[in-house]
């Protein structure tokens, strides 16, 4: 009886580990197919935008990213 538990405890243990793994590949793939349809939406409205604006907006993310980047750097 004990030896019959610790295979039933085994298995339901590694059936629980691969629903898990199911799960967050799953949830991994939908963020990331999220994430790409975001950057498209961000890149279709910089590229509508008149060359102007979109050289401001472009320095600004670029300032923006660099400041971030030193400060992860400087802490």
């Amino acid at each position: 009886m004990n030896r019959s538990w610790r295979i039933l405890v085994g298995v339901a243990v590694v059936a629980a580990s691969a629903a898990a793994a199911v799960y967050a590949t799953k949830d991994l793939r939908r963020k990331h197919e999220l994430a790409d349809l975001t950057v498209d939406q961000i890149e279709e409205q910089i590229a509508a935008l008149d060359p102007i604006t979109r050289a401001a907006v472009i320095a600004r993310l670029s300032t923006d990213a660099a400041k971030v980047a030193h400060d992860r750097v400087s802490h």
